[in-house]
């Protein structure tokens, strides 16, 4: 015989209690799914996006350092790799010999504005002849310590590269690529031209001398003098205008010399900001052209998330709702951020060749709009640096 079902008062307040605790779960469950589903927006067509900067060579010239690899973090500033900057070297060398020219010519036209005033004078008298012939011996001297600085300069500039080319010569002549009789030469030319450098210095030091003897003179005429002596303004305006001319030489010069500097700090190619090394395309002995692409740097503090919502999403959203964002790559891990902007037309309408539906055989489809969530606390969420552009995403939009 079955035995009687237990209908005690205890056992029917314990299915009571089940029955109560799966209605209030059935209840907080459906309770939860209308709160998604009413006042949550969400898709799984996201991805993280960032700035990608790209490194490339400001100049030409062979690599002969490289400092960084694929995947290593570095920062703004770092030295990523170099460029052989000996030629570069040589032609601001050139461009300062060249700027001393010009100022040497500067000053010779500077000078003989007032030698100008001078000489066209219709009268002077003897004492204002003296003053005259001072200045003239003053202007000549000077004129001659303006051109032995500019040999001096050139004279230093040929004593560097030959000193330059026996250095170069040396390993080739080893090599046997030159013969010794090549290196003999450069080795004799080098020593040349140091042998120049000494001369032109002697030179200098001399028509130093006669400037200050003619100073001297010039003085002495000054307190003889009686009259002054009227320039020909039509003989000074030219020659103002020869020295116009000549300072006009020096700035070119000098941007001459600017540029090479630039160009010699351009071989040392520099991180543009903090981030991540990627397609690292350079290595030793490498000969780079001007804007050739070396490397990417992605930087990991300026990343937001591109997510393509339904527009039948978009109702109830607005910028500056709050946005809860789970990674897939990171195991879901959770990120904050917040609605930044909502695309201004569809991605199917932005495409290279966006649908014509002016046949019969029309079908209505949901198109989705691209919309930007930027993070509000990616520096203390993303410490690890482990959330980069690509990744996939869930972004939950709170749109209540």
């Amino acid at each position: 015989m079955p035995e009687p079902e237990d209908d005690s008062p205890e056992k029917k307040s314990r299915r009571k209690l089940v029955v109560i605790a799966v209605v209030a779960l059935l209840a907080i469950g459906a309770a939860l799914f209308y709160w998604h589903s009413t006042f949550t927006e969400d898709t799984d067509d996201a991805q993280v996006d960032g700035d990608l900067y790209q490194v490339s060579s400001r100049i030409a010239g062979q690599v002969i350092k490289v400092y960084v690899e694929d995947n290593q973090e570095v920062k703004a500033g770092d030295l990523l790799a170099e460029i052989d900057p000996k030629d570069f070297q040589v032609a601001l060398e050139q461009a300062q010999a060249n700027l001393a020219n010009a100022e040497a010519a500067a000053i010779q036209a500077s000078v003989n504005v007032p030698i100008t005033s001078i000489t066209s004078s219709t009268s002077i008298s003897t004492t204002g002849s003296d003053v005259q012939s001072a200045q003239a011996a003053i202007a000549q001297s000077q004129k001659q310590v303006a051109a032995a600085q500019a040999r001096v300069a050139q004279a230093q500039a040929n004593a560097k590269k030959s000193d330059l080319d026996v250095e170069r010569y040396g390993p080739l002549v080893e090599k046997d690529v030159i013969s010794k009789q090549q290196y003999d030469a450069a080795v004799a030319a080098a020593a040349a031209n140091r042998a120049s450098v000494l001369e032109a210095e002697s030179t200098l030091i001399a028509q130093q001398e006669a400037v200050r003897q003619s100073q001297q003179k010039l003085s002495q005429a000054r307190s003889t003098a009686l009259e002054a002596v009227k320039n020909g303004p039509s003989q000074v305006k030219a020659q103002e205008a020869r020295a116009r001319a000549a300072d006009a030489a020096v700035k070119e010069a000098q941007a001459r010399v600017d540029q090479a500097k630039l160009n010699l700090s351009y071989t040392r190619i520099l991180a543009p900001t903090t981030g991540i090394v990627n397609k690292k395309n350079v290595n030793v002995g490498a000969n780079l052209s001007v804007g050739q692409d070396l490397m990417t740097i992605i930087p990991l503090s300026n990343l937001w998330v591109t997510a393509n919502f339904k527009e039948t999403q978009l109702e109830h959203m607005h910028e500056g709702q709050k946005v809860e964002i789970k990674v897939d790559a990171l195991g879901g891990k959770k990120f904050h951020g917040v609605v930044k902007q909502i695309g201004g037309a569809t991605g199917s309408r932005l495409s290279l060749f966006p649908p014509e539906n002016a046949t019969g055989n029309y079908v209505k489809v949901v198109q989705r709009i691209p919309v930007r969530i930027d993070f509000t606390n990616l520096d203390q969420e993303n410490s690890d640096h482990k959330l980069r552009p690509g990744y996939s995403v869930v972004p939950i939009v709170s749109v209540k």
